[in-house]
């Protein structure tokens, strides 16, 4: 019986696509089951985006979350990385639009780094999540590896506001 659970859920769980529509950029898309204003603030408000954001697989802990999402406001992300590493992911942000368009930079590489734009789009009583990474290079992007962990991380994105998205709702 719990395996007819299981693929009723599977069956349920919206589909997250992973496409590289060019040398230099990775399209990711996903219908979340939460209204748009909702899905937009679990985003850029970092005591909720830090509950779901680090796919729970790989291994590493969310250590700190500091984000300004406002048009030149900066984020940095610590993680503990292995028995003694950590690392920083770190950048600016170029576009804030709310509920529907965010634009940051990826800085942690150095110059040249990825642009990442996210798109927020009402679909009904869900939203239509849009995340394209551009990166300066067809090598940047083979090197980055970033998109892997995506389908899991909006996959947790979905429990967290499933779980949650109606006390959101009226903050």
């Amino acid at each position: 019986m719990a395996a007819g659970k299981e693929s009723e859920h599977a069956s349920m769980k919206n589909r997250t696509t992973v496409e590289r529509t060019s040398d230099r950029e990775v399209v990711v898309r996903r219908t979340i089951n939460a209204p748009v204003h909702i899905v937009f603030e679990a985003w850029t408000r970092p005591e909720l985006f830090k509950r779901w954001w680090v796919p729970k697989s790989i291994g590493i802990t969310l250590l700190s979350c500091d984000m300004d999402v406002r048009v030149g406001g900066r984020y940095r992300l610590a993680f503990a990385h292995g028995p003694a590493g950590q690392m920083e992911f770190f950048g600016t942000y170029v576009e804030v639009t709310p509920p529907s368009r965010l634009v940051w930079t990826n800085d942690e590489g150095g110059e040249g780094g990825s642009v990442t734009t996210v798109t927020f789009e009402q679909k009904g009583d869900q939203t239509l999540l849009v995340v394209r990474d551009l990166y300066p290079s067809k090598e940047a992007l083979l090197a980055s590896g970033a998109m892997d962990a995506m389908p899991e991380t909006l996959d947790q994105l979905d429990e967290f506001l499933a779980a949650t998205g109606a006390s959101l709702g009226r903050t």
